[in-house]
């Protein structure tokens, strides 16, 4: 059994009012992107890793994270493309062709544990498809266009998907072909591809599996989940 990850590391810091993309932020003292790729090369189980980034800061990656922190098993640094979907595809195409399983993760969500990432493992084997995520804290609104609510889902069967998003390879990267080549269809008809399980549902009819995570598992997105986060560091430090 082989088994890769990759790490989307691209996209940009607008919404931190920053220069830079979020995932290359120092917290505590080392690069967002650091703890990701910490997790996955930790896990006895990933034997490759390939990091998408933006053009702008692939040779910082290599040489700034990768290399300074000896990541060994990250095997080669991509460009991403426009659009995330655009992003994994690439990563996918970048793995070796005797990959079974790959585990799909925002760089920008620095506190996957190694728990997480053994139980999406142990459901992918399962369902082919597997998806961390937290059960939903809120009661959840479904509105109108006119933002006039509409229903309210039963939260108890509410979840916040998070990553990693975990797949059989050859399945998803064959659902990611399907999807590049249907790009042009899909914008003409309004239809936005948002995460992985998305994908594999339109092109492989394959349902995930939903696994329980830790509402740790926060994606840095604003200045004030840059708060959270080294809240979250401190505690993780502590136990």
């Amino acid at each position: 059994m082989k088994c890769a990850a990759v790490i989307l590391a691209g996209g940009s810091g607008k919404r931190m009012g920053l220069k830079i993309p979020k995932q290359y932020m120092e917290l505590g003292g080392k690069p967002v992107l650091f703890y990701s790729l910490n997790a996955f090369s930790e896990a006895e189980f990933i034997d490759e890793i390939v990091i998408v980034a933006d053009e702008e800061h692939m040779e910082d990656v290599q040489s700034g994270i990768v290399d300074l922190y000896g990541f060994h098993k990250v095997s080669t640094v991509v460009k991403g493309g426009k659009e995330r979907y655009h992003s994994v595809a690439r990563g996918l195409e970048a793995l070796s062709r005797d990959t079974d399983y790959v585990f799909i993760h925002d760089g920008a969500r620095p506190f996957v544990s190694s728990y997480t990432i053994e139980r999406c493992l142990h459901y992918v084997k399962k369902h082919r498809a597997a998806v961390a995520a937290v059960k939903s804290k809120d009661t959840v609104k479904i509105a109108d266009d006119d933002s006039m609510i509409v229903s309210t889902p039963d939260r108890s069967r509410v979840w916040q998907v998070q990553t990693p998003q975990t797949f059989e390879y050859l399945l998803i990267r064959d659902a990611y072909r399907r999807l590049i080549d249907d790009e042009d269809r899909l914008k003409a008809a309004g239809i936005s591809v948002t995460d992985d399980t998305m994908v594999a549902k339109m092109y492989a009819d394959i349902d995930a599996r939903l696994v329980e995570s830790s509402y740790n598992n926060i994606k840095l997105t604003t200045p004030e989940d840059m708060e959270s986060a080294e809240g979250i560091l401190e505690r993780i430090m502590e136990e």
